[in-house]
């Protein structure tokens, strides 16, 4: 009976798992449209496991701020008016800074090295792709993720790049909505825009650093809060 009830437990725990996992790439590939719902039932069916294992699967995905719980309705994907958005990238423009500043101060020509890898990555990785549609690229956004990471994890703080992780993954999605195609940021500017960041961080001014930094997040929060679709600097 106890065996019956770890098993149980343990299989729930991975089609739960596997649940969350699509339901999150969907997400964050922008196939799941802001303020679209999340109907457990529905994803019961198509994924072919239980309500109990959709529930779970789906407030984890609220946990990490890619869903919201709705009254008496649900979950959906959190719409683009919601303030939420903007706590974010506040958050980010207060945090990022100063992470970035004790990264700059605090790491050594090992983390050079990685920033300068990160950004090579970032310069060389194709923005779009056209089998994945018109908004970025999966391999660009995970470049551009490992870049901004990059460049704070000289940290050596793990609690504050966790906090980073989380912020990242909840702005994600806005991001991959903000561009309407007619709207396309010239690769060119973006690498650019990019590079400067690097430069200035790698020149180890942590003040410097933070200036720039804190200018580039400006962009998404300008882009946030004007209210998504066809700004012109979502890249941050």
């Amino acid at each position: 009976m106890i065996c019956q009830i770890v098993y149980d437990g343990a299989m729930k725990q991975m089609l739960s798992e596997q649940v969350y996992d699509q339901v999150r790439d969907a997400i964050m590939r922008g196939e799941v449209e802001p303020g679209q719902a999340l109907k457990p039932q529905e994803l019961a069916t198509r994924y072919e496991v239980s309500l109990a294992v959709v529930r779970e699967a789906l407030v984890r995905l609220v946990g990490e701020g890619l869903a919201e719980r709705l009254t008496n309705r649900g979950f959906a994907v959190p719409a683009f008016a919601d303030r939420r958005w903007q706590e974010i990238i506040e958050a980010r423009r207060t945090v990022e800074p100063a992470v970035l500043r004790l990264s700059v101060t605090r790491g050594d020509l090992e983390w050079e090295t990685r920033v300068r890898a990160a950004g090579h990555r970032l310069a060389r990785t194709p923005m779009y792709a056209p089998e994945e549609g018109t908004y970025y690229s999966a391999a660009w956004a995970e470049a551009h993720r490992m870049f901004h990471r990059t460049l704070l994890d000289g940290c050596g703080n793990p609690v504050l790049l966790e906090t980073f992780d989380r912020m990242w993954v909840a702005s994600e999605v806005a991001r991959r909505w903000s561009v309407h195609p007619a709207h396309r940021v010239a690769e060119g500017e973006v690498v650019a825009r990019h590079r400067e960041l690097e430069e200035g961080v790698l020149g180890r001014d942590p003040e410097v650093a933070a200036g720039l930094l804190k200018g580039h997040l400006g962009e998404t929060a300008a882009l946030l809060t004007s209210g998504g679709v066809g700004g012109q600097h979502p890249e941050a």
